[in-house]
Parts: structure tokens; C-alpha cells; sequence
């Protein structure tokens, strides 16, 4: 990967909807050599999926909220299918520590939340944060990208 695939990388993590074009404009290429880069670095599973930033409060979802749980290793057949089909779960981590999974949901409110934590205690221990504020967003990952973008190999 060159300076120009983590340009092209750092724009589509600023907006996915970017057309070729201004992509093209900004690596100094064509659009059909920065589509072909784009099909390779998604090809290679750099570049995973395009989404939609959703203000989940304008759909009515109130409540976020983090849920550390312990989970018995031997559990994990059962557990991962569960927690896979729970619509309101946002991401769910196995994770070091004094818990062994962090789960990140969104209700529309707190009698939901717990109704949901009910179901996870059967899996293990849980402790709940309810967020209040987000002052750094979910955002893409730092590419280091050299400003002068010269290194036009294809």
C-alpha cells in the first residue's frame, strides 16, 4: 500500500459517497486508476464496507450504554449466536481484564436496557454504563499520507 492508497483511504473515511472524480482530483490519477485501487483495497479486505452515520436519537434511541459481562469460555457456542441476533447491540468485544466481553447498545429506553441486561445475566456477570455524552464520535483510522502525493505507480 503507497501514499495514494492511504489518501484515497483517509477520503472515503471522511465520506464513502465521494465520487471517483474528486477522489481522482485529490491523488492526481484518473477516476478508472482510483476505482481499480479502490477494487484492490477491497479485494485485499482493507477497505471492509461503506456506511451511513446515524444520529440513533432522531429514531428515538435515548439510551446508549456500555455492558461489561464475564462469560465462561465454555459458553461461547451458546453466547455468540444470542448476542449476533440482538438488533440493539452496536458491537460486542471479548476483551482483557476483570470482564472478558464489552458490549455497546442502544435502547429507547432504560426499561428496555434492563430488560436486555436481564437476558445477559444468565450468560454471567454484567456491570452497566450508561452513556451522557459522546465528545469523540466513532471515526476511521489514522493513515499516515504524505501531503505531496508524487508517487504515481501504478
Amino acid at each position: 500500500m503507497d501514499n495514494i492508497d492511504k489518501k484515497i483511504i483517509t477520503l472515503l473515511q471522511e465520506n464513502a459517497r465521494h465520487p471517483l472524480k474528486y477522489l481522482a482530483s485529490k491523488v492526481f490519477l484518473s477516476s478508472p486508476a482510483v476505482s481499480a485501487r479502490i477494487d484492490r483495497l477491497e479485494k485485499d479486505d482493507v477497505i471492509t464496507g461503506y456506511h451511513a452515520d446515524i444520529n440513533p436519537i432522531m429514531l428515538g434511541y435515548h439510551v446508549t450504554a456500555f455492558v461489561n459481562m464475564s462469560l465462561d469460555p465454555k459458553q461461547k457456542p451458546e453466547f455468540y449466536p444470542f448476542i449476533e441476533a440482538c438488533p440493539n447491540v452496536l458491537e460486542c468485544n471479548c476483551v482483557t481484564g476483570a470482564y472478558s466481553m464489552l458490549i455497546k447498545v442502544a435502547f429507547k429506553g432504560t426499561t428496555e436496557l434492563d430488560s436486555f441486561i436481564s437476558q445477559l445475566q444468565k450468560y454471567g456477570k454484567t456491570e452497566t454504563q450508561i452513556v451522557f455524552s459522546t465528545p469523540v464520535k466513532t471515526r476511521g483510522i489514522s493513515v499516515y499520507v504524505d501531503e505531496d502525493i508524487t508517487d504515481n505507480e501504478e
